[in-house]
């Protein structure tokens, strides 16, 4: 069984930052391409940012210049560094790996609070 783990939300007010860790365990040696998606109440789950397993970063347009995706291949941990929060952005936040066999891995979301 492989895990993913996150860890790093929280309360934050509008401006602030958070830096969001997912820790894989379980039966696997590395993955491809890993990624955080968020969902907000009542709104589809939208994806982040994403990293290959080469280090090319992606990010959707809302984020970019704020968000910073890394990863540690050693650790198979992504990080997501949060910077200049906003209200919207309040979501439960979700990580994403995939294995080079195909399988997508989820772990169970990290809440993300951002106060006005």
């Amino acid at each position: 069984q492989v895990q993913l783990v996150e860890s790093g939300g929280g309360l934050v007010q509008a401006g602030g930052s958070l830096r969001l860790s997912c820790s894989a365990s379980g039966r696997i040696f590395s993955f491809t391409d890993m990624g955080w998606y968020r969902q907000a109440s009542g709104k589809q789950r939208e994806c982040v940012a994403g990293i290959t397993a080469r280090g090319t970063t992606s990010y959707a347009d809302s984020v970019k210049g704020r968000f910073t995706i890394s990863r540690d291949h050693a650790d198979n941990t992504v990080y997501l560094q949060m910077l200049s929060l906003r209200p919207e952005e309040t979501a439960t936040y979700y990580c994403a790996a995939k294995s080079y066999g195909g399988t997508r891995y989820w772990g169970q979301g990290t809440q993300v609070t951002v106060s006005s």
